[in-house]
């Protein structure tokens, strides 16, 4: 059988590595590495940011998570008082200890499920898919619950204060929307994202069953992005709506896979790409090393077939910010590949990345009235915003006349604008706080953890939260609701690697 240790590739890169750590550009990278691990130890400025909050000190103690958590368990509660009272049917039954089985194994469950969810094609998809998947899997976690209720509960400590209270906003946002029946709607979204944070923190218990959800969100990135390589050779319809061809001119089509719009495709692409670069990373069995690093590969190459300016900016930062939390010495290193890799970017690429501050470019400059419609919203309505979801943000801003650009206001092409909008103060507040908590909870917990599967995918799961963060600042991920779950499941992924990294920490 063949062996990948054995072929010749593998023989040359042995033998490249072994010259290459006795040369003196590894001592001086090695070198530059130390210095920046010692800057970052020392910053003043870098330890207030990683400062834990007295909100977040305060929350697992608190009245309000007890309540919160105690509501969340209550069916689980009931259930293990169920099975204590008829404990030996229950033992003896066939399919109650196969619900138990599979309610232990929630994280298995969710790993194939959203390889389906997210491979479904635009055309055949419908928002509900998501609610009644990840209704089921609250299901099957509450049976596992339901033998095991001392060590399985839902952690709603774990989730936080600040994701907590964006819900809290969500549902303000429908209370308080000045188009109460045009919001309710987008209030299950917000529940499909909440069952799905709340299942993804419980559910992991081990190292594996973070591999086995990064598995997961890989096969549906080589999925989608095999289809998307299947697109470019069949062609690509230039569509004057994604690009303005004046400045674009030659620009081939750009691809977008199941997702409807190449823009969405890249969001997606950015949140999962560092988790299938964790997964190559972290893994030690050679096939599925091989195939995360294809998956990678595929993957690179169709973000690059989107042409989405902002998607490329937001990855370049995710790649910076996985370097700095896995391995600070490498950052020297990273900055020299990525400008030895410019030269080798198709023409196309290059031309693309140009235009970025290009206000001729109508896709650039049509973002303004956008932002300004927005910020006419915020002066108007700051507290409560005009309500949840876009179809109310929209109303409002033509009952109100806000807008005067020619092409139709569909989102305010920013995230955070377009949160405050809808779901007015509490909602950016709890939002930025939200993702502030989790990647500074991930920094400290893989500053102060040994090498280990947990620590890498929580490095790759912090960086894709700080690559999409770094886009949203030119568009709304969250337009399509599907993007806004994958965003939620990896700021869930996150969280429950900290956790990982923080139980290994204290085992030492």
């Amino acid at each position: 059988m063949f062996s990948f240790q054995e072929s010749f590739l593998f023989t040359l890169w042995t033998a490249l590595c072994a010259v290459y750590e006795e040369s003196a550009l590894h001592r001086l990278l090695a070198a530059a590495g130390r210095w920046c691990s010692a800057q970052i130890d020392g910053s003043r400025v870098l330890g207030v940011l990683c400062r834990e909050g007295a909100a977040a000190r305060a929350w697992a103690g608190s009245r309000t998570c007890r309540v919160l958590n105690g509501l969340a368990n209550l069916p689980g509660a009931l259930l293990h008082r169920l099975y204590r009272a008829l404990k030996r049917p229950f033992d003896e039954s066939y399919f109650a200890n196969l619900a138990f089985s599979m309610g232990d194994e929630t994280a298995i469950a969710e790993s194939w499920l959203i390889v389906l969810l997210w491979s479904i094609p635009f055309e055949r998809w419908n928002n509900a898919y998501s609610l009644l998947g990840f209704g089921a899997l609250l299901m099957l976690f509450y049976a596992g619950s339901m033998r095991r209720y001392e060590t399985f509960r839902l952690d709603v400590a774990a989730v936080g204060p600040y994701a907590v209270g964006m819900f809290a906003a969500a549902v303000l946002g429908v209370v308080l929307s000045a188009y109460p029946s045009l919001s309710a709607r987008f209030l299950m979204y917000h529940t499909v994202c909440l069952l799905c944070v709340l299942v993804t923190v419980s559910a992991v218990r081990t190292a594996s069953d973070l591999k086995r959800l990064a598995a997961g969100g890989s096969a549906a990135v080589l999925i989608s992005s095999l289809y998307a390589v299947y697109q470019r050779i069949q062609g690509v319809e230039v569509n004057a709506s994604y690009v303005d061809l004046d400045v674009n001119a030659g620009m081939p089509g750009r691809v977008e896979s199941f997702f409807d719009n190449p823009n969405t495709f890249a969001q997606v692409l950015i949140l999962l790409l560092p988790v299938v670069l964790g997964l190559f990373l972290c893994t030690k069995r050679p096939l599925l090393r091989l195939a995360a690093a294809f998956t990678f590969a595929v993957g690179t190459a169709a973000l690059g077939m989107t042409y989405s300016r902002a998607s490329w900016v937001g990855i370049a930062c995710a790649m910076a910010v996985a370097v700095f939390l896995w391995r600070p010495r490498l950052i020297p290193l990273f900055l020299a590949g990525c400008l030895l890799a410019v030269p080798l970017l198709p023409q196309s690429i290059l031309n693309r990345i140009l235009t970025i501050t290009n206000t001729n470019d109508t896709s650039t400059s049509g973002r303004i009235p956008l932002y300004e419609a927005a910020l006419a919203v915020i002066g108007q309505s700051p507290v409560t915003g005009a309500g949840l979801g876009t179809a109310a943000v929209q109303k409002f801003i033509k009952d109100n006349n806000l807008y005067h650009a020619r092409a139709p206001f569909v989102h305010a092409h920013n995230i955070y604008l377009e949160v405050w909008i809808e779901a007015g103060a509490l909602g950016i507040v709890s939002f930025v706080g939200a993702m502030l908590l989790n990647i500074k909870n991930a920094a400290r917990a893989v500053r102060h953890c040994g090498d280990s599967a947990a620590r890498t995918l929580t490095c790759a799961a912090a960086s894709a939260l700080c690559g999409i963060m770094v886009a949203g600042l030119a568009d709304y991920p969250w337009n399509y609701p599907r993007v806004m779950s994958i965003f939620w499941f990896v700021f869930a992924l996150c969280i429950a690697g900290t956790k990982l990294c923080r139980r290994e920490g204290e085992a030492k």
